[in-house]
C-alpha cells in the first residue's frame, strides 16, 4: 500500500500489544533465555501454552495450544517455563504507567495490549502518528526492556489489525484513504465478533474476506448473525468504527459458550463440550491476567429452556485441569435433562493471578501452599532441553526444587532452577540487569539455599507492588 505521510486523519486509535509478552518477561528477568524458543505454560497432561517466544512461533507453537503438542513442534531446544503471574501483573502495571504519560486515557484489553487515542494527534498526518508510536516504542524499551508492536487507524478495529501486521516489534499506521482496501482483502475471522461458529456460517454463503462480508445485503446479514450483532459487525467491515476509547471496568466473570449444530444426547458428548469450553474460557482468563474460584457450567436444552450449576473451590485458581475438573463435576446428564444445544462454562470469583505455587507437594512434608496452583513441568525436560527432574524428592525431608522456582544463595544472588536430579540441583543466576548468569550445580539438600520472591528477578524498587501483594 502507498503510503502518504502527509495524509491526515481526523482521528487516531492506537493500539499497543506486547510482543509475547510473557515469554519477554521470562527473557528479560532470565537473560539466559534471550532468543530461544521459550513456552510458558503448565506442563502437565493438560497444559496449555500461555506464552510462546517469537523463536518457539517460528517452529509453529502459539497460545492456546497444548502443550504437549507445542514440545513435539520446538523438539528438544524447548525451553518450557511454569507462569509467574506477580511478576506478569508488574511488568504490565509498568508499561502502562508508560503509555499513559503518552496518553492519560488508555483502554487495557490484558495484561499486555490496549487502545489509546492521543489528544495530540487529533487532525494529525500519518508522519506524526508514526513519530508517536516510535517514541512510545522508544520509553518502554528503555525504561521497561521489552518490545511493542504498534498500530494506528481511525477506529479501534484497524488499529487492532495494524499492530498485528506490525508484529513483532514494529509499527503499523493505516491511514483513512488506504483502511477499505486494506481491511477487505483480510480473511473474514479477522473481523472483531467473528468466531468459529459465525465464520464457518459466513463460509457456507461463499463469504471468505472481510470485503465479502461488507457488499452482503443488510438482510442477509441478519438472517446469518442475528438482528442484534449482525449490523454493528456489518458496519465494522464497511470501516465504520466510533467506538470510543475508555477506561475498561474489571470484568466480573469470563465466560465461553457454544451452540452446537446437532443436540447433544449422551454424557460423553457433553463432557467433550464442557471441556471445549472451559478450555476457551480459560484462554480468556489466562489472557486476563485472573485466576477464578467459581465454575459455572451453562445448557440450553432443546426447549430453550436454560439449566445452570456452579461450583465454588476453596481457593481462587488458573490452572486449567482444576477449572475443567469442577465444571465436570457439576454437569447434569442429557439422558436425565434432555438433549443439550449450548454449553457454557464461566468463571467468576475473578482475582489477579497470584505466583504459582513453587513447591505444591509441600504440605506433604508439614509445609502449606497458598493461592492458585498453576500447573508446573513434570520430571523428564530441563529448561536446556537435556533430560532431568524438575523436581527432585528427598526423604530426609528436604524441599523440592521445580524448574522455573526463583530462588536466592548468600553467595550468588537471584537465580532460578534450571533443572536437577539424581541428587543434584542446578541453579542459574541472573537477573534482569546481570545480564546472562552462571550456572552452579548444588548437591541437595543444600542448606543455603531458599525459595525467593519471584518480583526480585526484575531488579526493581517494588515495595509498593509487594505492598499491594
Amino acid at each position: 500500500m502507498d503510503i502518504d505521510p502527509a495524509e491526515t486523519s481526523a482521528r487516531w486509535v492506537m493500539h499497543i500489544d506486547m510482543d509475547a509478552f510473557f515469554a519477554s518477561v521470562e527473557e528479560l528477568t532470565r537473560p539466559t533465555l534471550a532468543g530461544r524458543p521459550v513456552l510458558v505454560g503448565g506442563a502437565g497432561g493438560r497444559g496449555v501454552v500461555a506464552g510462546a517466544s517469537y523463536a518457539a512461533r517460528a517452529f509453529g507453537a502459539h497460545s492456546a495450544m497444548p502443550m504437549h503438542q507445542a514440545r513435539r513442534l520446538v523438539g528438544p531446544a524447548a525451553v518450557v517455563m511454569p507462569p509467574r503471574g506477580t511478576v506478569y501483573r508488574v511488568v504490565s502495571e509498568r508499561v502502562f504507567t508508560v503509555v499513559r504519560r503518552f496518553a492519560p486515557v488508555i483502554e487495557t484489553l490484558s495484561f499486555d495490549e490496549a487502545f489509546a487515542e492521543p489528544a495530540e494527534l487529533v487532525g494529525g498526518s500519518v508522519a506524526d502518528a508514526h513519530d508517536f508510536a516510535r517514541r512510545l516504542r522508544a520509553a518502554i524499551r528503555a525504561e521497561i526492556g521489552l518490545p511493542a508492536s504498534v498500530g494506528f487507524g481511525s477506529g479501534k478495529q484497524i488499529a487492532k489489525i495494524a499492530s498485528d501486521q506490525a508484529k513483532p516489534d514494529g509499527i503499523a499506521v493505516i491511514p483513512p484513504s488506504g483502511e477499505l482496501a486494506f481491511l477487505h482483502r483480510l480473511p473474514v475471522r479477522r473481523l472483531w465478533g467473528i468466531g468459529p461458529v459465525s465464520g464457518d456460517r459466513l463460509a457456507r454463503l461463499g463469504v471468505e474476506t472481510i470485503g465479502d462480508f461488507a457488499a452482503l445485503a443488510p438482510s442477509e446479514v441478519i438472517s446469518v448473525l442475528g438482528a442484534t450483532t449482525g449490523p454493528a459487525l456489518h458496519l465494522l467491515a464497511k470501516g465504520i468504527d466510533e467506538r470510543p476509547v475508555a477506561e475498561r471496568a474489571e470484568a466480573k466473570s469470563i465466560s465461553a459458550e457454544s451452540t452446537f449444530a446437532v443436540d447433544i444426547i449422551d454424557m460423553p458428548g457433553l463432557r467433550a463440550a464442557v471441556s471445549g469450553a472451559a478450555a476457551d474460557a480459560h484462554r480468556r482468563l489466562v489472557k486476563d491476567g485472573r485466576s477464578a474460584r467459581t465454575v459455572v457450567v451453562k445448557l440450553r436444552r432443546a426447549d430453550m429452556s436454560i439449566l445452570t450449576r456452579s461450583t465454588t473451590m476453596p481457593a481462587a485458581s488458573a490452572d486449567l485441569e482444576v477449572l475443567t475438573a469442577a465444571a465436570q463435576r457439576v454437569v447434569l446428564d442429557p439422558l436425565e435433562v434432555g438433549p443439550i444445544r449450548l454449553v457454557g462454562v464461566g468463571y467468576a470469583g475473578l482475582s489477579d493471578i497470584e505466583q504459582v505455587s513453587l513447591f505444591p507437594d509441600l504440605h506433604e512434608f508439614g509445609g502449606s501452599s497458598t493461592g492458585p496452583v498453576i500447573t508446573t513441568p513434570k520430571v523428564g525436560q530441563s529448561v536446556t532441553g537435556e533430560p532431568a527432574a524438575t523436581a527432585v524428592r528427598h526423604d530426609d525431608g528436604s524441599q523440592q526444587w521445580p524448574t522455573g522456582a526463583d530462588v536466592a544463595h548468600p553467595d550468588h544472588g537471584h537465580g532460578w532452577v534450571q533443572g536437577g536430579g539424581h541428587g543434584f540441583v542446578t541453579v542459574r543466576f541472573e537477573t534482569r540487569a546481570t545480564g546472562p548468569g552462571r550456572a552452579v550445580t548444588f548437591r541437595v539438600p543444600e542448606e543455603r539455599l531458599r525459595r525467593a520472591d519471584p518480583l526480585d528477578s526484575l531488579a526493581w524498587d517494588l515495595d509498593a507492588a509487594r505492598a499491594q501483594d
